[in-house]
């Protein structure tokens, strides 16, 4: 595979985040793929196809971009290779849609590095071996691009360990890769058309900020989901079945257990403890001190999503 380079010397980070939006980069394949537990094929599609350039930085990436430096001289303690630097951003020529902003390269292999961090609860899943299928695609990616060969991954699980391990050129993985990265580029980004939301949290966040508040009260047709809000209404019945099952479970071992703050099998623990907690009496409070209350009241404005039986 061929590529062009970008020299991201001195870019702004605003800048470097507008480039991200003319293709889809390491951390969207996984997404685009269905497998990145933090964002979802639509997420990336709001933000290829926006204008507005949004920074989503928080702490623990901030953390994992200082740390960068250190996972890549560990790996070079541990495996006696040299990394360097690339800052280019590249893009393949093949496949324009596809771009990569890798961490480092190996010097004298035709292989790349890709750092990562963990904190200690999602240290199993670098358990025995395992990486985060998101992080393998991710890698994937960057072959596809750069068309090296293989490319490593370095994990710092803090406070814990360094892992590292290869990942080598799969003809059928990337060749699928590029399939489902092309047809998402095509038939999604060209065309403007999102792909269906995935259920998540995510997803949820994103629909609500795009449209926070309701606009006209004029009813659409809603026959194209009529099996769909049927099939809503099996999963509620069956939610309060498994939910009430679940209740009853719960009820015979508080029964069994009493007074006691703990039980525990084999494969189970079981803690049912005291826990006092303080809460503000807000009618209270109001009929008391109704200046006071009224001066801390904060209006709140969002939409509620209701299903009910047409009448």
């Amino acid at each position: 595979m061929v590529e062009t380079k970008l020299s991201l010397q001195n870019v702004t980070r605003d800048d470097w985040l507008r480039l991200r939006k003319s293709g889809l980069g390491g951390s969207d394949a996984g997404a685009v793929c269905g497998l990145n537990p933090y964002s979802s094929p639509l997420q990336v599609f709001c933000d290829k196809t926006t204008e507005e350039v949004q920074d989503h930085d928080n702490e623990s990436m901030r953390q994992g971009r200082d740390l960068e430096e250190y996972v890549a001289k560990r790996f070079m303690e541990e495996t006696g290779k040299k990394v360097r630097r690339s800052n280019f951003m590249y893009r393949s020529e093949e496949h324009p849609f596809m771009i990569a902003d890798v961490d480092r390269l190996i010097v004298g292999e035709d292989a790349g590095l890709e750092c990562k961090t963990a904190n200690a609860y999602n240290a199993d899943k670098w358990k025995d071996g395992k990486i985060p299928a998101h992080y393998i695609i991710q890698c994937c990616h960057y072959m596809a691009v750069t068309g090296k060969k293989s490319w490593y991954i370095a994990v710092v699980i803090l406070g814990q360990e360094f892992k590292y391990a290869k990942i080598s050129w799969d003809d059928e993985i990337i060749r699928d890769l590029i399939t489902v990265e092309e047809n998402f580029w095509k038939n999604h980004i060209l065309t403007g058309i999102a792909p269906k939301p995935n259920g998540s949290d995510g997803d949820t966040a994103l629909i609500s900020k795009r449209f926070p508040t309701s606009a006209t009260e004029e009813a659409l047709p809603l026959d194209s989901f009529e099996s769909r809000l049927y099939r809503r209404a099996e999963i509620l019945e069956q939610m309060k079945t498994l939910t009430l099952e679940q209740e009853r479970i719960d009820q015979e071992i508080k029964l069994y257990m009493g007074d006691h703050a703990a039980a525990k099998s084999e494969n189970f623990r079981v803690r049912w403890q005291s826990v006092n907690s303080e809460r503000l009496d807000s009618k209270a409070l109001k009929n008391a001190e109704p200046e006071i209350y009224r001066k801390y009241t904060k209006s709140i404005s969002s939409r509620r999503f209701v299903v009910s039986p047409a009448t």
